[in-house]
């Protein structure tokens, strides 16, 4: 039976992040997209909320909480502000290939500690030369006795500055394609990690987005995710996990969108009625009113699917592609809707379109999304 009431368990999940989106993050949102600043408290709060590294295991002292239940906190923090939801959501992107690949030990050393003190991680697999093509990575890592030696640059790390520890994907076979790349655990404190300045961006400022610099960083042996030439593998099984997450970010901001142009279209008389009134921008509602359904119900299904042992590759590619073209186009119209105040800064809109676009292109461009759809429906 398919049934799309939530449990009372996930209710209760639900009333948390949306409390939380309501009292923490929505009134600090312009401040912190205005200034750039990390939003380091409202972190730490939402990792005394159990709202940080919600996918950690029980075994290693965390909720262990499906990608399902991720995903609906990932929906309503989204609608407070996506900026600081991503600096909150980053932690489950670095920790996802450890979670899906990571010996015990690895595991034990890295996960459990996120869980006893406040602590964050980033991803770190984008290179200058090397975004949607992941196996075009330069960064190298040459074994050397027990330890590996790292040497590259990464590009567009978020939580750069502020991370614990990174998961980096590197050559260890320069030969061998995307076969001969490893995913190491790299602590920040390694001698030879630098960090760049911090990006300034088109939206999400609240993000802390850095390059990050490897010269000659020794890693044990012993950080290894996974097996040694697997790192390609892990860093796409990692997606399989954190794009649904990242899409459901996109439906709360699509659904603030669609909720601000309502309270709006409401307000805001012409022609001596409400604009809400008037056809042309009813049915842009209507539409947006469509697309949030339906981005929400592809969210679920991909995070189901995973949460059910299935493969969910094709489904997460749907969600992200869709969610996120649409988040986009939400927003647009929702600056149209509000006609000359909606290019203003005083009215939050604007800064609901810049947001959206990262979400067309990080965690894999909608034209990435677009090819792992064809290929899976043309059966290649």
């Amino acid at each position: 039976m398919v049934d799309f009431r939530l449990s009372e368990e996930q209710e209760l999940l639900r009333q948390l992040a949306r409390d939380f989106a309501k009292t923490e993050i929505m009134p600090a949102a312009a401040h912190h997209d205005e200034t750039g600043e990390f939003p380091t408290e409202i972190v730490k709060k939402a990792w005394e909320a159990g709202l940080l590294n919600t996918k950690i295991p029980e075994a290693y002292g965390g909720l262990g909480l499906g990608v399902f239940e991720s995903c609906i906190i990932a929906e309503e923090l989204g609608y407070g502000c996506t900026g600081i939801t991503t600096a909150i959501e980053a932690n489950n992107l670095a920790e996802a290939p450890l979670i899906v690949a990571a010996s015990d030990s690895v595991k034990k050393r890295f996960l459990a500690p996120m869980t006893e003190s406040f602590q964050m991680a980033a991803y770190c697999v984008t290179e200058p030369g090397a975004g949607s093509d992941v196996a075009g990575v330069k960064t190298t890592a040459v074994k050397k006795g027990d330890k590996y030696v790292l040497n590259g640059t990464k590009q567009w790390i978020t939580n750069a500055a502020k991370a614990d520890w990174y998961f980096v994907l590197a050559k260890t076979d320069p030969e061998a394609g995307h076969r001969g790349m490893t995913g190491f655990v790299v602590p920040r404190d390694s001698p030879g990690v630098s960090v760049g300045r911090k990006e300034k961006n088109m939206g999400q400022r609240a993000s802390d987005t850095r390059q990050v610099v490897f010269e000659d960083v020794e890693v044990p042996a012993d950080n290894v995710v996974g097996e040694v030439g697997h790192g390609f593998k892990v860093a796409m099984a990692a997606f399989d996990v954190t794009r649904p997450m990242v899409a459901a970010a996109a439906v709360g901001l699509a659904r603030r969108a669609m909720d601000e142009s309502i309270a709006y279209a409401k307000e805001r008389k012409t022609f001596g009625r409400p604009i809400a009134n008037h056809q042309a921008i009813a049915f842009m509602i209507a539409d947006m009113a469509t697309s949030v359904e339906a981005a929400q119900m592809l969210v679920w299904k991909s995070a189901l699917l995973y949460d059910q042992g299935k493969r969910n590759s094709l489904f997460a590619a749907h969600a992200k592609r869709f969610a996120a073209d649409e988040a986009m186009r939400i927003a647009t119209d929702a600056v149209q809707v509000f006609g000359g105040y909606g290019f203003n800064t005083e009215y939050p809109v604007e800064k609901l379109m810049r947001d959206a676009k990262i979400f067309q292109i990080y965690e894999g461009t909608s034209q990435i999304q677009r090819l792992i759809i064809s290929r899976h429906v043309l059966g290649e």
